[in-house]
């Protein structure tokens, strides 16, 4: 058959991405040229793969027939081609990850990292958004996965937990609460605090795990990111909830966090992605050093 593995890869990209033009800018490829890779495919194949409106491109139903064998080539030449360490500075790629910018430092930057050494022609493109957000992207195919807390009850989407971190109070060196071993969320009543705001999926699971406390938080600043919320207690403006992780390794300094306690809130970290619909070999790989680096958070 005349075609090669360029033409599958576009059809492939078609196919995920539901779009000649969306695919075209993720291939790096003008849309004419995308248009005849897919031609010379159905072509050789002798069928027809999609439907094609003025208004949207859909699989046909030798398309999706199709569509799983041709992930099967290209997953298995891309997986013959990772095994190989003498060809890895010779691959080419790219990995999309949307994640919670709490996240980033603390589990994407080293992964990031170790990755490039391993394979330093993969590109990896990092999405640091709110978690809502990261939901969209995994559902719209605009990441390969996301890293969340949220996504748990999404019935389009699979969750892998990677790490349960409780809420600690942040809070500086030098204030009265720091020395304490725990404390009660009632006690923050009494306390000028820096909050998530509402909207924030933090600031929702929060809410959640105090809806039986009769005694609340009582802020004073509300902020939309963790990272503000730290900047501001490290300024002496208060007190503050912030994921365990948050404060982890040393990266301010000035703080320290105390286990929150009566009740204590969890919040699951973990990956997400789109169900049914398995990684490329690129992604695979990139997620496979993810869950491998757990041992280090």
């Amino acid at each position: 058959m005349n075609f090669d593995l360029s033409d599958l890869r576009a059809f492939v990209a078609v196919a995920d991405l539901g779009t000649f033009s969306a695919a075209s800018q993720a291939l790096h490829l003008s849309q004419p040229a995308l248009s005849r890779r897919v031609d010379k495919l159905e072509q050789a194949l002798g069928f027809r793969l999609f439907e094609r409106t003025t208004r949207k491109v859909e699989l046909n139903a030798m398309g999706r027939a199709f569509l799983p064998r041709a992930r099967h080539v290209l997953g298995e030449l891309e997986s013959a081609l990772l095994g190989m360490a003498d060809l890895s500075e010779r691959i080419h790629g790219l990995v999309t990850v949307a994640c919670i910018p709490s996240a980033v430092d603390k589990f994407v930057a080293g992964v990031v990292r170790d990755f490039h050494r391993r394979f330093p022609r993969i590109r990896v493109r990092v999405l640091d958004q709110p978690a809502t957000q990261v939901l969209l992207s995994v559902s719209r195919l605009e990441a390969d996965f996301g890293i969340n807390y949220l996504g748990t009850q999404e019935p389009d989407l699979a969750f892998e937990p990677l790490v349960d971190e409780p809420f600690v109070l942040a809070c500086r060196r030098d204030h009265s609460l720091a020395r304490r071993r725990r404390i009660a969320w009632a006690e923050l009543a009494e306390q000028e605090c820096v909050m998530l705001a509402p909207g924030s999926g933090n600031r929702m699971l929060i809410n959640q795990g105090l809806a039986q406390v009769k005694a609340r938080p009582r802020w004073s600043c509300e902020v939309q990111h963790v990272p503000a919320l730290l900047s501001l207690i490290e300024a002496g403006v208060g007190v503050g909830a912030v994921p365990r992780l948050a404060l982890a390794g040393g990266a301010r300094a000035t703080l320290v966090g105390v286990p929150l306690v009566d009740p204590v809130i969890v919040r699951r970290v973990g990956i997400v992605r789109l169900r049914g619909r398995p990684l490329g070999t690129a992604p695979q790989a990139f997620r496979d050093l993810l869950t491998a680096s757990r041992a280090r958070w």
